[in-house]
């Protein structure tokens, strides 16, 4: 009888710690099919004031199926609430906060496959801070914290005239510092004057003396989020080509060339 009663002991043991394991299994698979990996091509972005911006946000190949079947969208800023929400295959806009009404939208065809971009028009500089992108689907859910910064940039314009080169921008914040240099790399000297057509925002005249036929000169307008670099060579006229890069971090920069970046704009639509 003892050895029955320590057999059936050892039988309700083993079972337990077998059902306990399988409870687990369940539960563990169940969890990892309940998170999608949710992600941002760019997590730091800069908007140009006054201008619309993309907030990247999509599910990742890896973890998306071709479509996600019903898919609902929640984008929200840390200090304000409600951005925009897509549920339903259609906006939900109660409580949304009055600072993003009609300046707001996400594209459904491409909340369908899994990409829920925000697009914001005409960014204030009260858009700046922090937002979240949710997307819950048949198949999971997932979250990405993206940080909005601003500026105001322009596109420098470049003329040669007496063998002076002029360099001019209209608009840039915070203030820049502006350098020239020469096609082997080496910094000139150069007179920049700065003037403010509106409070904190700088127009940028810079002259570069003594500029020679045929040569290439660069000249490079910087802050702390965006440079412009500008590339001109002097023939009869000046062959220029801008491209900027914008702050990642102190130690990283991405570029995006000045051509391309109303392509950059269509190709996230359509993802």
């Amino acid at each position: 009888p003892v050895s029955c009663l320590f057999l059936s002991t050892c039988s309700l043991v083993t079972l337990n710690v077998l059902l306990t394991a399988f409870i687990i299994l369940i539960l563990t698979l169940a969890f990892s099919k309940s998170t999608s990996k949710v992600v941002s091509s760019n997590t730091k972005p800069v908007a140009n004031l006054g201008e619309d911006q993309i907030l990247s946000c999509y599910v990742s190949a890896e973890s998306q199926p071709n479509r996600l079947g019903q898919v609902s969208v929640s984008w929200d800023k840390t200090d304000l609430g409600k951005v925009y929400r897509y549920e339903n295959g259609a906006p939900a806009l109660d409580g949304q906060a009055s600072e993003f009404k009609g300046r707001a939208r996400v594209f459904p065809d491409a909340v369908a496959i899994g990409n829920a971009s925000l697009l914001l028009r005409s960014v204030r500089s009260s858009d700046e801070g922090e937002y979240t992108c949710t997307i819950r689907s048949s198949v999971g859910h997932g979250t990405v914290s993206i940080q909005l910064r601003t500026a105001v940039f322009s596109v420098p314009t470049l003329k040669f005239s007496n063998n002076i080169l002029t360099s001019e921008a209209s608009s840039w914040f915070p203030k820049p510092d502006v350098t020239w240099l020469n096609q082997t790399g080496n910094e000139l000297n150069a007179n920049t004057s700065f003037t403010e057509p509106s409070p904190g925002i700088y127009s940028i005249l810079s002259t570069l003396q003594s500029a020679k036929v045929s040569e290439t000169y660069s000249c490079r307008i910087e802050n702390s989020l965006v440079v412009a670099v500008t590339e001109a060579t002097v023939t009869g006229t000046v062959l220029v080509e801008t491209f900027f890069t914008f702050s990642v971090a102190s130690t990283q920069l991405v570029s995006f060339y000045l051509n391309i970046i109303t392509s950059a704009l269509c190709i996230f639509y359509v993802l």
